[in-house]
């Protein structure tokens, strides 16, 4: 009872948002009627929603706890992760979203794999592609899981563990029953209080270390000048491949272009486009500086991931109400993207690899199964959370990297270039795949960061082999490129 009557507040709050939680997920079961609702939202929803989603998928714990609080032992130079989530996100928009909208919406791909399948005429592409969604999605929610339970250990005295099994009940039921119009409402809302919680993080933070002229204060004090210098965590260029890792993926990662699937018209898509934008510039700005202030508030902390967690617990920068709220609005985030991963990672591996093993199932059966599997994936990710095997930063950086290294060339090259088949796809996947995974033997890997290499020799080999094979023969493929 003592602790109920203590944490009282923090409950209430979880409580009531529980509650907007399982309307959602009413609303998308009683909407879901065919695979394509399912998966995504029956390609007819608008870009406010989708826009929101975007930006909230991506705007997990990830960002909010390891984002914030690695300027801590990055510096300065890690606050050009704000501009460069602001600008691939945009690129998204602009780049990928008309094109994919239209090239899935006429070969019938309702994943990332199947539309690599489809457009290059090839399942070993497909079930390749598929491998690298399930492999990076790992790693990712991994990060999740680490940085929710860090929150409710901090905040609620609850053990890591029993924190993890929390958020994986809750959001493995609901992404189970609504699917993707259940995820995306629910990201909607999770959205706006993740613009409201980074104003409140970052004025806490600047008001506790005594205001703006506290980066002055920093830069002129001996024991944190370094953290003003280009190099003060290791070469620049590897700092830059991390925020590259973290921040390109917006533009080709799965859980992120399924918001495009999804967009009813042309007009969807601009809308989409400034919202997601303003959410990403406000948010992102608010939220990297963070860390450095908080060298002048709590000196001393060895675990960059600690940092938000001991802003948000300490009774003289945060009131308990609003320490309160910004746990819910945390939990959020960590929520707003585990869904949709979830979901990404259910409807690659029954779509891209079960039905390619033993034949396409009914509609119906193909969501109960789809169902199964977002339990099944929630349920290991979540023990290999217990034990994770690096920082926030570090797991989120390694999943981004993969995907642009593997990705880039089929998914934006095989947008706008007709040529291109399935050698030269499956080239670019291995390519990228490999020079990523090798990078970190040689000599040059504390010099340059993977993901640069990688990505390039990707499209290198991608464009090569291309030239030199041809394009595919289908006349669906072609008849696209020619009405684009």
């Amino acid at each position: 009872m003592a602790w109920f009557s203590e944490h009282q507040i923090v409950l209430s709050l979880l409580g009531m948002y529980l509650l907007l939680v399982v309307w959602h997920a009413a609303s998308g079961w009683r909407a879901t009627k065919s695979l394509q609702d399912y998966y995504v939202g029956g390609r007819r929803m608008g870009g406010t929603a989708l826009g929101l989603s975007f930006f909230a998928t991506y705007s997990s714990t990830n960002s909010f706890v390891g984002f914030s609080g690695q300027a801590y032992a990055y510096g300065a130079p890690w606050l050009l992760i704000a501009p460069l989530a602001v600008i691939f996100a945009l690129l998204a928009w602009l780049v990928v979203a008309p094109r994919l909208r239209s090239f899935t919406q006429q070969l019938d791909s309702i994943t990332i794999p199947d539309f690599i399948g489809f457009r290059f005429e090839s399942q070993v592409s497909r079930v390749s592609a598929a491998a690298i969604v399930l492999f990076a999605s790992l790693f990712y929610m991994v990060a999740v899981f680490k940085g929710v339970g860090h929150l409710f250990e901090s905040f609620l005295n609850v053990p890591y563990e029993a924190a993890i099994f929390i958020v994986l009940l809750i959001v493995t039921i609901y992404t189970m029953v609504g699917g993707f119009i259940s995820v995306v409402k629910t990201d909607s809302v999770q959205g706006l209080m993740m613009v409201g919680a980074s104003i409140v993080l970052f004025w806490g933070a600047l008001q506790a270390a005594g205001g703006v002229d506290a980066f002055q204060e920093l830069q002129s004090d001996n024991t944190t000048a370094a953290l003003f210098k280009w190099d003060s965590a290791m070469s620049f260029s590897v700092l830059l491949g991390i925020m590259v890792a973290s921040t390109m993926k917006l533009m080709v990662e799965p859980r992120q272009l399924s918001r495009f699937y999804a967009l009813a018209d042309d007009k969807a898509v601009y809308r989409g486009a400034w919202v997601s934008t303003v959410a990403f510039l406000i948010v992102y700005t608010m939220l990297v500086p963070v860390g450095l202030l908080a060298h002048k508030s709590i000196p001393g902390i060895e675990k960059t991931d600690q940092v938000v967690p001991m802003l948000l617990t300490s009774a003289e920068i945060f009131h308990p109400f609003i320490s309160s709220l910004m746990l819910v609005a945390l939990l959020a985030a960590a929520m707003s993207s585990l869904d949709s991963v979830l979901l990404v990672t259910a409807s690659t591996f029954e779509r891209d690899i079960m039905s390619t093993i033993r034949g396409q199932k009914a509609e119906l059966k193909s969501i109960r199964s789809t169902r199964q599997y977002v339990a099944l994936f929630a349920v290991l990710t979540a023990l290999v959370a217990i034990n994770p095997p690096g920082s926030i930063v570090a797991l989120t950086s390694l999943s981004g990297a993969l995907y642009a290294a593997c990705f880039t060339a089929p998914i934006l090259w095989g947008l706008y270039w007709n040529r291109g088949n399935g050698t030269s796809s499956m080239t670019a996947i291995c390519v990228g795949a490999f020079t990523l995974l090798l990078w970190q033997f040689l000599p040059w890997a504390t010099v340059v960061h993977q993901i640069f290499p990688a990505t390039l020799l990707s499209i290198l080999s991608y464009i090569t082999v291309a030239l030199f094979t041809g394009s595919v023969r289908s006349k669906s493929v072609q008849d696209l490129f020619e009405k684009v």
